[in-house]
């Protein structure tokens, strides 16, 4: 099970043209930002699973309030979040999604992202509180639907951690958080070689 293919298998192209919309960018840099938003929000996850407590953490908030339902209505609620704003739903807030992955990390992530991309920083801001939410709530699914243990949880986090680096663009992006949760020399390889994304999570989580 790969949470990145699984996400990316959300936006369809009417979706992508409601974001791109909304934020003001083509469908193609939407796209590129969305895949952005996605790599560092699943590294952040990865990078927070990484110690025993920000494991229980997370899957406690998996079991309380993210069941993985919004991804049945995933268009619904990605349009409710764009005409209403912020909301009090927790499985929806997106913003407070986001506070708990990256912390105050949130405008170096969207100021990295949106060069990588072609957009203005708050262009990603705008992107992000609405991305959030799909990724809590596929991760929830993926947890109730396969009956995952917190192990399970986090091998899921990893093993996705690890595809998005292989993705094109996005080796930079994950290697550096992957250089933490694993404990390899990934990050140190990615941040000297650069590219499209690189160094993101670095800066992200200071490293």
């Amino acid at each position: 099970m790969n949470l990145m293919d699984l996400l990316q298998g959300q936006i369809s192209d009417e979706m992508l043209g409601q974001l791109s919309n909304h934020i003001g960018a083509t469908p193609e840099q939407t796209a590129q930002a969305t895949n952005g938003v996605f790599a560092t929000l699943i590294g952040g996850l990865a990078n927070n699973a990484s110690t025993e407590s920000g494991l229980a953490s997370l899957g406690s908030a998996l079991d309380r309030d993210h069941d993985g339902s919004i991804i049945d209505d995933i268009f619904g609620m990605v349009g409710g979040m764009m005409q209403d704003g912020p909301t009090q739903s927790k499985a929806t807030n997106g913003s407070g999604i986001l506070g708990h992955i990256l912390g105050d990390r949130q405008e170096v992530a969207a100021q990295q992202i949106g060069q990588s991309s072609g957009l203005n920083a708050s262009q990603i801001m705008k992107l992000m509180p609405i991305l959030a939410p799909i990724v809590m709530g596929m991760l929830g699914k993926a947890k109730n639907s396969g009956g995952l243990d917190l192990g399970g949880l986090s091998s899921i986090l990893t093993g996705s951690a690890q595809h998005a680096q292989q993705q094109s663009g996005m080796g930079d992006l994950i290697g550096s958080v992957l250089g933490q949760v694993l404990g390899g020399s990934q990050a140190k390889s990615s941040q000297q070689g650069g590219g499209l994304l690189g160094g993101l999570l670095g800066g992200i989580f200071g490293k």
